[in-house]
């Protein structure tokens, strides 16, 4: 298959993402050689690609968060997250707990468990491990999250503030949780604001975007 083909099939392929308002861009990137020079297209779901010069390899990378892709993973563990612990068998453990701002939780018997970025299985999974290694036989451990961590909305909406998470929440649906947009909002211009890996990354989102917990999410003012 040409180059040609297969630039026009990638680039086929995110205009189709576009339709599905998911905001990302793809980059097209061949390497030197073969007297050609270095080549780049890159591709915007709102708009046409830019492209720099003539390809002769085409390997693709996709970088940027994707609204479908992000509500679908395996939710991970932070501070202000409310878990309920059940151990079979021992009441005095099994309880309400709260990750901390160190993003670890306090068990009577094993002290401080680190839970930040783990799921509640792997969280279970540890839990078992430090009882098991010298205080319960065989432990039966049960996590689930009993209440998630807030998002936050700041800027151009009625009521700004903490607002507790609903699953599956977008944008659109943060902002009638505060109150709507302001007189003065930017309707097409929202930020947000997430941790990922430790690292706080500020995206500007559409309003169909999928919220996660722990957000902060910015509404611009509307400059006429």
């Amino acid at each position: 298959m040409s180059w040609r083909s297969v630039a026009a099939a990638l680039l086929l392929a995110v205009g189709l993402q576009g339709c599905a308002h998911i905001n990302h861009w793809a980059t097209i990137v061949t390497p030197h050689g073969e007297g050609h020079e270095g080549w780049e297209a890159t591709v915007s779901a709102d708009g046409p690609a830019d492209v720099i010069s003539e390809p002769t390899i085409v390997p693709v990378s996709l970088r940027g968060p994707q609204a479908v892709a992000d509500s679908d993973g395996p939710y991970l563990l932070d501070s202000g997250d409310r878990i309920r612990v059940f151990v079979y068998g021992q009441p005095n453990l099994s309880r309400l707990y709260t990750v901390d701002h160190g993003g670890a939780i306090s068990v009577p018997l094993i002290g401080r468990v680190p839970a930040r970025g783990l799921t509640t299985y792997a969280l279970e999974s540890r839990i078992k491990a430090r009882l098991g290694a010298k205080y319960v036989k065989d432990p039966e451990v049960t996590i689930d999250v009993a209440q998630a961590r807030p998002f936050f909305i700041l800027g151009e909406v009625r009521s700004a503030g903490q607002y507790p998470y609903v699953s599956g929440m977008t944008v659109r649906s943060a902002v009638a949780i505060a109150g709507g947009y302001s007189e003065r909002a930017n309707q097409r211009k929202i930020q947000i604001s997430r941790r990922i890996n430790g690292l706080v990354e500020k995206l500007e989102v559409p309003d169909d975007y999928v919220v996660q917990p722990g957000d902060t999410l910015l509404v611009y003012e509307r400059f006429l």
